[in-house]
């Protein structure tokens, strides 16, 4: 790795990750939220 790709990755903007700080908390809990959400429609609407 030269010094210029070095100085180039280490100057890029974070985009998100799992690594980021954050609501993780909350993040779950909208996921299975979501997901329950999600299940519950399928179920109301006959598709399984």
């Amino acid at each position: 790795m030269t010094a210029t790709t070095h100085s180039a990755t280490r100057t890029r903007a974070r985009t998100g990750g799992p690594k980021d700080n954050g609501p993780q908390v909350l993040e779950h809990v909208l996921g299975w939220t979501l997901v329950v959400l999600l299940a519950v429609l399928v179920t109301r609407a006959g598709l399984m």
